[in-house]
């Protein structure tokens, strides 16, 4: 099976963007024990101030899909859903690197 991974774009309400990137940051620290779960970062940018970017890469997609169904993950995502004003999200297939 091949990795999966995804590189999302969170647009966040103006001025939730720090709110929303520690939640996603909790998010990861939550991943730490999860083996499935390869890479689980997050970024922002100086020029785009209400930007927070992820770029995960799984096991495969049963895997990431799995995780999205866990309790722990929906109630992050109730807490994010609020501070999210949009997303775009580009699904990857990692072929190796640095990490991988």
């Amino acid at each position: 099976m091949s990795k999966y991974g995804m590189n999302v774009k969170f647009t966040a309400v103006p001025g939730e963007r720090d709110n929303l990137a520690q939640i996603l940051l909790n998010a990861a620290d939550s991943l730490q024990t999860v083996p499935e779960c390869l890479i689980y970062a997050i970024h922002v940018t100086e020029n785009e101030p209400d930007t927070v970017w992820v770029t995960e890469v799984w096991s495969s997609k049963v895997a990431h899909d799995a995780s999205l169904q866990q309790e722990d993950t929906q109630a992050a995502i109730g807490r994010a859903k609020p501070l999210i004003a949009g997303i775009e999200a580009v699904q990857l297939t990692p072929l190796g690197g640095k990490g991988l």
